[in-house]
Order: structure tokens, then sequence, then C-alpha cells
């Protein structure tokens, strides 16, 4: 009796109890396969994904940092010129196409551990204030700024800020002890695209362009302005190691050398139909004998001007074949400051060829090999080496035959040059040895090289010294032994760079260029064929 009555009390219990966990289990279940249906059939799996790992993840995840890492490689499933800018570096990355930044207006190297100023950029706010060439930077707003941990990035962004803003810089000037305290108002610092425009000989202009920017077409222009002033009516366009830029000034500088109504490039994507570019018939220059020099390295607009150039027989392409890239990005900025480049089409050339070279969605580092591989295979040294398909032909207007895929094959080859390129020069260009040797040999004689009013005139006087012992002794100091057998294959090789850099130091890139380029093979070759009026393409 005592345990019928003892059931009938725990029956009540028992029977809640079951329908609490009852519940529980349902509720669980429940949610849990209402959640895999969401996340099944949700059209962002991504965001639903991302909400589970900071609702449920086991430790405390920064999600901030999480989708930050993650984007760069969902874009780096998509083709290998797509690509996410950061935040923290979209401001540099688009510097180098606004054509200028904000900053004091100076060129500098580490020298010891030391920011030394190699060039005061004119008219920059440096230059008002009264640095000069040769000045250690040893304090920046009171701090002590010296040592191996100060590096380059460092510098760029404690001297650069807002335009208007100022910063305080402690100079050392010609070793003495004294520090000198200037107080610099950042501006606006122009950032070059044409890095020079000279006569090479008697009426042929060279305009040498590093890229493609905002500010390019009016530097051409004025470069153009200035050669044809002093008398060239031919001219050799150097887009060599030119990765590129905007579009528009490409179709632009290709306008100045084509006659009316001839197309220049076309683009359609996907989502963008197609959109065509024609000269407009105002260009400055129609007539003149044009040449191009291309090599590997470049790409994009630089192929845009080249291929123009080729198709439409309005001059001669001289060089290496081009790195190959047909795809057009367009740039969307984020709401965080960041921005993702996305391709959203391809451009063709004129005769209708896509120079894009083939990639696989996904695999940018394979992609990124592909130039690795063409120097081993020997394509950087004759021409019978290049692999590239002939299965897309097309042609141009007089019926030569180009092709698609792979880059702008040259019209005349050049390989690369290997005079006087031995392990020893290599080794010094490694190490910055020349750059440095440059600087000192500069400081110590700034007085006297200050009397040459000229580059030429500084270049003759450098010609009559011994640099080439000199840099090899400096660069004993530098831990680099003496090879006599491989300094005498490069001694030419070594002084022609060594007096460069000190005319540089002393005369900017207009001093470089004509010494570094004297002795170039594609520069020498594009002047013998406009010299012997051979720069118009013919029919075959």
């Amino acid at each position: 009796m005592k345990s019928s009555q003892k059931y009938y009390l725990l029956l009540p219990v028992v029977i809640l109890l079951t329908l609490v966990i009852g519940f529980i289990l349902g509720n669980y279940f429940s949610s849990n396969s209402l959640s895999r249906k969401f996340f099944l059939n949700s059209g962002n799996k991504i965001d639903v994904i991302l909400d589970v790992v900071d609702d449920q993840y086991v430790d405390t995840v920064n999600m901030k940092q999480l989708v930050e890492d993650a984007i760069p490689k969902l874009i780096n499933e998509l083709d290998p010129h797509s690509t996410y800018i950061p935040a923290r570096d979209l401001e540099t990355v688009n510097e180098e196409l606004e054509g200028h930044f904000s900053g004091i207006g100076v060129q500098f190297i580490r020298m010891n551990d030391t920011i030394t100023v190699v060039n005061v950029i004119r008219g920059g706010p440096s230059e008002k204030v009264g640095l000069q060439s040769g000045d250690r930077i040893v304090t920046i707003n009171d701090s002590l700024f010296v040592g191996p941990e100060i590096t380059e990035e460092k510098i760029m962004k404690t001297l650069r800020g807002p335009s208007g803003s100022k910063v305080n810089v402690g100079i050392r000037r010609n070793n003495s002890k004294d520090l000198q305290t200037y107080e610099i108002t950042r501006g606006d610092v122009p950032v070059n695209t044409v890095d020079v425009a000279y006569e090479v000989e008697k009426g042929i202009g060279l305009i040498k362009i590093n890229k493609f920017g905002k500010s390019t077409y009016q530097e051409f222009l004025n470069a153009l302005g200035m050669l044809t002033q002093s008398g060239c009516q031919s001219f050799i366009l150097d887009l060599r190691q030119n990765p590129g830029g905007l579009m528009d000034a490409a179709v632009n500088i290709i306008n100045e050398f084509l006659p009316g109504k001839r197309l220049i490039v076309y683009t359609k994507g996907k989502s963008f139909p197609r959109t065509d570019a024609y000269s407009n018939g105002t260009g400055a220059c129609q007539t003149q004998q044009l040449i191009v020099l291309m090599d590997e390295m470049s790409a994009s607009a630089s192929e845009i001007v080249a291929g123009a150039i080729q198709d439409n027989d309005r001059g001669l392409i001289i060089g290496r074949r081009s790195f190959g890239k047909g795809l057009v990005q367009s740039q969307v900025t984020l709401g965080d400051g960041s921005a993702l480049r996305l391709t959203i089409a391809r451009y063709y050339t004129p005769s209708g060829r896509c120079i894009q070279k083939q990639y696989e969605m996904g695999k940018g580092e394979e992609y990124e090999q592909d130039l690795i591989n063409r120097f081993y295979h020997g394509e950087f040294d004759s021409a019978d080496s290049i692999k590239q398909s002939t299965d897309n032909m097309y042609k141009t207007l007089l019926g030569r035959p180009v092709y698609g895929g792979g880059g702008i094959m040259p019209d005349i080859f050049i390989p690369r040059d290997t005079a006087g390129i031995t392990s020893y020069y290599s080794l010094l260009l490694q190490n910055g040895v020349f750059n440095e040797f440059a600087f000192n040999y500069t400081d110590k004689n700034r007085k006297k090289l200050s009397k040459y009013k000229t580059y030429t005139e500084l270049w003759n006087y450098l010609k009559t010294q011994s640099l080439v012992e000199s840099i090899v002794q400096y660069a004993e100091t530098k831990g680099i032994r003496r090879r006599p057998n491989l300094i005498a294959r490069s001694s030419k090789t070594i002084d022609n760079l060594t007096q460069a850099y000190i005319v540089r130091n002393m005369f900017g890139d207009n001093g470089f260029y004509p010494i570094y380029l004297h002795r170039d093979p594609a520069v020498l070759k594009a002047t013998e064929i406009i010299r012997n009026g051979e720069a118009y393409p013919q029919p075959k």
C-alpha cells in the first residue's frame, strides 16, 4: 500500500520532467534543423558562416580582422589582376596614379641608419625653407629618428601628411655636430610619370614614361613640346618596365600620333557593352617617324599604346615580347576606406586581338611564374625561343600578321643587354653599392661638382676620373671582395652606371638617363632605323 501511494505521488513529477526534457530536446533539434535549413537555402552563405562563428565559436574571434584576412583569399579565386586593397594601403596605391602626394618634397636614402637627403624637389616645401642635398635628418618633431628600427615605410608615413600641416625636422649638415631645425609646411609634391625627355641625337627625341597616371598626358605634351621646339622631328617612346595604369592617358597619347577616325582600342565585358575609342585627328605628330620600345615588364596601358601603333601601322615596336595583360579593372571604394579593383572587361587592339596571356581562375602563383619560365626558356635572349601561339592570327591595316594572346610581339627583337654583366657587377647592384658610393662621392665633392653648369660638362669631367677603382675599394669596405677578371669584364658598365648615379645627384633624371641609356642596344637600334628613314611599316 505504501509503495502504491509512493508511485502515485511520483507519477506527476516524472511526467513533468519528461515534458520538460522533451521540450528542451525539441527546441534544440528544431533550432539546429532550422539553422541548417537557413544555411543551405541562404543566398549569402558567407554572412551566415560569419554569424555562426561570431555566435558559437569556442573562443572569442576578432571578426573584423577575420573578414579582412578572408577577403584577399576570396578575390584570389578570380583572375590574377582583381585585387583587394586594405584601407591602410589605399592612399599610397592611389598616389601612384593621382600624380601627386602631400609631403615635404625630398628624395632620401638610409645610410648608416640615418635619413640622408639625396635630392630636394624643385618648388617643393623643403626647397622653400632651405633644405639641401646631403642633409641628414636626425630628428622629426623633436624625436630622435635614427637607428636600424627606422624603416623607409616609417619615414614616409612620418614625413607625409595632410597639405598645410607642419612638421619639424632637425638637420645635420656637412657633418656639423650642431643641429639646424626647420619647420616645414607640407604641400603637394608631384609624382612624375615622364622620367625624361631629351634629344638622343640631332632631330631624334626620346620620351621615357614609367606609368600612366592622371598627370601623364600633360607631362607628355610638355615633353613633346620641348623636344619639338628643340628641332626633334622623330620620336622614340620608351615604355620599357612600364606596368601600365589609366587607359585614358594611353588613349590620349596615342591620339597625338594617329590621323583621324582610327580605332585605338575597344573594351567589352559581361556587364559592359563594347566601347570604342577613336582618334580625333587633332594629334600633333601624325606623320613623324615613331618607334615604341617595350620589354617583358611593359603591361596594360603600355600594351594598348603598342597595339594601337602596331595595328594601325603607324610605327615600329622594338624590344621583347610584352607582359600580356588585356584585362580592364574598375576600382570600387568600400565604406571602411578599403577598395576592390575588379576586372570588368577585356580590351582589344584595333585588329581585334586580346593580348591577355592564359590564366586559370584562382591560380595566381602559376600566372606569376610565367615571366620566370620565359627567362629560363631563353626568350629574353633569342627570338627563336619565344613560345607564342599562332592560332589567333589577325591583320594590321597593311596586312601584316599579328597574334592574340601572350602580349605584343615586337617588330624587331632586341635581346637583353648582357654586355659587361657579371656576378661581381650584380653583387654591387644588389647591395646598393652604386647608389651609396655615388652619394658619398657627391657629398665629399659637392662644391667642386657644383661648378659644372650642365650634365654633359659634369659627365665629361667624370670620364677623366678613376671611378672604377674607387668603387671597387668602397665595395671592399662593404665585404665584397675584389674579383680582377670579373671587374675587367664589367669595367665599362661599372664606370657608366657610376657616372650616371653621380650626375643624377646633381642634375636629377634629366642627367641620369642620357648617360645610362647612351649605350643601350634598343635605343641605338631605334636611332639607326630613324636615321635611315625606316620607321614606317611596310606591307607584307
